[in-house]
């Protein structure tokens, strides 16, 4: 169940991407015209952007269906589980209710991560790599924070999800899925931790991009902006390894450091994060 739902939550999250470029697509915004040598006009189009978010509204409710009808009549019955690093948020299927709570924010939390790898993205994008047409990709879904200062990139995963969290919580304490609160600061406090988990999300993205680096620099894989992108982003990321010597010969061993930096990182984050959340008194 959690692949079917992994696959929802992707196909879902290419809907919104769709929806939201759909004003920059060249072929929507032609008006319809009478081609060169032909007679009749091209028919106009009847798609509309409001069609993507009611099929996306629709996704999330059939699913819904599917996990309630599906996971409660299975033995035992199945548990929708939501991995935030710090807790895991559970829903029992045997409330169609909980299952349409679950199927939303299964969705937000994929759209949450996609939009965080594009902040990042577009934090590492330095001139070389802002030039690529790939970046392109970044800049239309971001809209107008792909022009936001660095510093208000990096803030805004921990404090966009620390926000959401917050609004959240009153409604999952109402339904029992979390533990209430014991004060005003309390909720406060669960929201700081798990708004600094939202960078966890980062060191997959950055992993994979010194990853492919690693591999670009051994194999040659033509000159496709693709991997001119993948270059400049990494190079950003290897900056602060710029000063130790870390090749020999012709072997570049600073994403190999790089990657190792990341995951190392990453682990003492999630397990001083996860500390402190046990920590909080409830």
């Amino acid at each position: 169940m959690g692949c079917v739902d992994f696959i929802l939550n992707l196909a879902g999250v290419l809907l919104w991407i769709k929806w939201w470029s759909l004003p920059f697509d060249p072929i929507h915004k032609r008006t319809p015209a009478t081609l060169v040598g032909t007679l009749r006009r091209a028919a106009p189009s009847h798609f509309r952007r409001w069609h993507l978010l009611l099929a996306i509204g629709g996704l999330l409710f059939l699913r819904a269906v599917f996990y309630w009808q599906i996971g409660s009549a299975s033995t035992p019955a199945w548990v929708g589980k939501l991995h935030l690093e710090t807790t895991v948020l559970t829903f029992a299927s045997n409330s169609f209710g909980r299952m349409l709570l679950f199927s939303t924010f299964s969705f937000g939390l994929a759209l949450g991560v996609f939009y965080v790898w594009l902040l990042l993205l577009s934090i590492l994008a330095g001139p070389a790599a802002t030039e690529q047409p790939v970046h392109r990709l970044v800049r239309i879904p971001l809209g107008g924070m792909d022009r936001w200062p660095c510093l208000v990139k990096i803030i805004s995963p921990f404090a966009g999800t620390a926000l959401l969290w917050w609004l959240a919580s009153w409604l999952l304490v109402r339904l029992e899925i979390v533990p209430r609160p014991v004060s005003a600061a309390h909720r406060i406090e669960e929201s700081l931790v798990i708004g600094l988990g939202s960078y966890l999300a980062w060191k997959f993205l950055a992993a994979a991009l010194l990853v492919l680096r690693l591999l670009n620099t051994y194999i040659y894989f033509g000159k496709h902006p693709f991997w001119n992108y993948v270059n400049a982003t990494a190079q950003v990321l290897l900056a602060p390894l710029q000063k130790i010597p870390l090749r020999a010969g012709r072997a570049d061993f600073a994403p190999v450091v790089g990657i190792v930096l990341v995951f190392f990182a990453g682990e003492l984050l999630e397990r001083s994060l996860v500390y402190l959340y046990a920590r909080l008194p409830f």
